[in-house]
């Protein structure tokens, strides 16, 4: 496959097998393939695919185990399933996933694990209800999907916690920002905790706050 700028892809060539693929086609690589055989895929866990998921992690093809380049004699093992950086790629056909051959190859990109595990974690775990408050400790891209996971659930406010002010950012959903080095004393002191908390308004916060110094005489955030 030959790529357009980051990891959108033509498909060049396939192989014997039939497949929806053709030559021509626009597809994005995906390093959590699905085989739409296995028992996984056909649960609702698609993503913890059997053949692919485990074979594919030793960086060669599936059916004969062995990599499809080399460089002065040497194997060129496959990186996650995909090695999107790599000028051509070879793939099992479900480490791709067709697109719109309308969408611009320079806008289309797979949104990885950083954007999944933040919003996932925020809509499908922790479910902020609609005008509750959300503390987010840490604004990579985690925490910034996080932040983005709960304006999408209507939070009120969505106070982001980093060490960096300048990874502040509204246009993530973030409507409020904590530096701990603002700060003059440690967050472990027991009236700052609960200043820190009751600033927060975030009940499930406060409760783990409190068994944990039941349990262990202190108090930590």
């Amino acid at each position: 496959m030959a790529p357009m700028f980051h990891e959108s892809r033509i498909v060049e060539s396939v192989g014997e097998d039939k497949t929806e693929l053709a030559p021509g086609d626009h597809v994005l690589p995906i390093f959590t393939g699905k085989c739409t055989q296995c028992a996984h895929c056909k649960s609702e866990e698609s993503n913890m695919c059997t053949l692919l998921r485990i074979n594919n992690e030793r960086g060669v093809m599936i059916h004969n185990e062995q990599t499809r380049f080399s460089i002065n004699g040497k194997p060129i093992y496959h990186f996650v399933r995909t090695s999107a950086f790599s000028e051509y790629i070879v793939v099992h056909v479900g480490c791709v996933a067709k697109i719109n051959p309308l969408a611009p190859l320079d806008k289309v990109c797979f949104l990885s694990c950083g954007i999944s595990t933040g919003l996932g974690a925020t809509l499908n775990v922790a479910k902020p209800t609609k005008g509750s408050s959300v503390a987010i400790f840490g604004l990579g891209a985690v925490g910034l999907a996080a932040a983005e996971g709960a304006r999408l659930a209507c939070a009120s406010r969505i106070i982001g916690v980093d060490l960096n002010s300048s990874i502040f950012k509204e246009e993530f959903g973030l409507t409020e920002f904590m530096n701990p080095r603002d700060y003059n004393k440690p967050v472990q002191e027991p009236h700052l905790i609960y200043i820190v908390v009751k600033a927060l308004l975030i009940s499930f916060v406060s409760e783990q706050i409190k068994q944990y110094a039941n349990k262990h005489k202190q108090q930590t955030i």
